[in-house]
């Protein structure tokens, strides 16, 4: 019973009261945004299929770490308490300088990495189990998913020692212990606030995005600004532009109302597979195309090489390919007009190797948007339908 005598609202009740997305959430988000930067710029200078591999490796990481912290800030009001507050911004010091050893993530700084990496998850542990101690349920959720939040970046800091391929196995072993801990525990117990969970899934989509247009500034500075540059900058927009609209104009708001329809266990486990899993190659479809259009501008006249090149044309794919996968968890379809999409971005990649980027680019840019005239005509009233059902 409450103190004013009537009984608390049940637990299905509280899960659909309506809550935004805070501005400490998007502060913290800000540290991401220069993990994401980091990560590509770590590609652009190694770009060798090892490199790759590590660049992929370290975005999992990076990508977990935000996870938590999205599902922490969902459950509990983080925000309301100083302590909290001063606990995720002591997190964002530490993601900070995670981000700024990310280019030494596989040298020397991989132990200075591994140890602020592990304080990052340390501090989220932490702060869950405390903040969800009068809700017995959540904390004990938390506390069986502590040993693998924790075992897996806690062998990050024992791979800082070591180089070659024991240092690939361990990141290789952390990420899966990781990654597969809420699946072989199960997230029973964890409750989930759906619209802001879904909104702060977008938002993260959305800076995602920004830092392929962060990548046309980079890759247009000092550059002289001739009919080249100004046009391969527009169509890297075009690339963004039309990779945003195939995240919000349809499936988002099916997945929403999906997710809010949901219902304790069911909701959580919908929300792990098609937010905190889903997502991610999504975001590393974004994090392959600003690479690729980087290298574009670098020198829009000449072919790509063999990675710019793929990451330019896999990366579109990749991302489609992410969100059929999305669309699949949530709705249980898929759209065929996004996999023929996805089959003609990779034929792409041979001419990617042969024309001018600059080409290549204007391809990858009319695909996007051929897919994006075709989707807006032919869901015109489902799209209609499923605004006004959102209102």
């Amino acid at each position: 019973m409450s103190a004013s005598g009537e009984a608390p609202p049940p637990e299905d009740f509280r899960d659909t009261i309506e809550q935004r997305v805070t501005p400490l959430e998007l502060f913290f988000d800000l540290v991401f945004v220069f993990a994401i930067t980091q990560v590509t710029g770590f590609l652009s200078d190694d770009l060798t299929w090892a490199g790759v591999a590590r660049g992929m490796a370290l975005l999992a990481a990076l990508w977990w770490a935000w996870v938590g912290y999205s599902w922490l800030t969902n459950a509990v009001p983080a925000e309301e308490a100083i302590p909290a507050r001063l606990v995720i911004l002591s997190a964002m010091a530490a993601m900070l300088v995670a981000s700024l050893a990310v280019p030494g993530a596989f040298g020397e700084d991989g132990v200075l990495f591994g140890l602020v990496y592990f304080a990052v998850r340390l501090l989220h542990v932490a702060l869950y189990a405390l903040a969800t101690r009068n809700e017995p349920e959540m904390s004990r959720a938390v506390v069986r998913l502590a040993p693998g939040f924790l075992g897996g970046p806690a062998l990050l800091i024992v791979a800082g020692f070591l180089d070659g391929p024991a240092q690939g196995v361990l990141w290789v072993l952390a990420l899966a212990i990781d990654y597969g801990a809420p699946l072989a525990r199960g997230v029973l117990g964890f409750r989930v606030h759906a619209r802001h969970f879904v909104e702060r899934h977008g938002l993260i989509v959305i800076i995602a995005l920004g830092e392929s247009i962060v990548a046309v500034g980079v890759g247009a500075s000092g550059l002289k600004l001739g009919a080249g540059v100004v046009i391969a900058a527009l169509l890297g927009m075009v690339v963004a532009a039309g990779l945003w609209w195939t995240y919000f104009d349809l499936v988002a708001l099916a997945a929403e109302r999906r997710l809010t329809r949901a219902r304790g266990s069911e909701r959580a486990a919908l929300a792990r597979d098609s937010y905190s899993y889903l997502h991610l190659p999504m975001v590393a479809g974004i994090v392959l195309v600003a690479l690729g259009v980087k290298k574009v501008l670098a020198d829009f006249g000449d072919p790509l090489g063999t990675i710019p090149a793929i990451a330019l044309c896999g990366g579109v794919a990749l991302y489609l390919l992410g969100h059929n996968a999305f669309r699949l968890r949530d709705v249980g379809s898929v759209s065929v007009e996004r996999l023929i999409a996805v089959a003609a971005s990779l034929t792409l990649v041979p001419l990617a190797l042969q024309a001018p980027a600059l080409v290549a680019l204007t391809s990858v840019a009319v695909l996007l948007a051929a897919l994006v005239v075709l989707e807006a005509a032919r869901y015109r009233e489902l799209r209609r339908k499923l605004r006004s059902t959102a209102q």
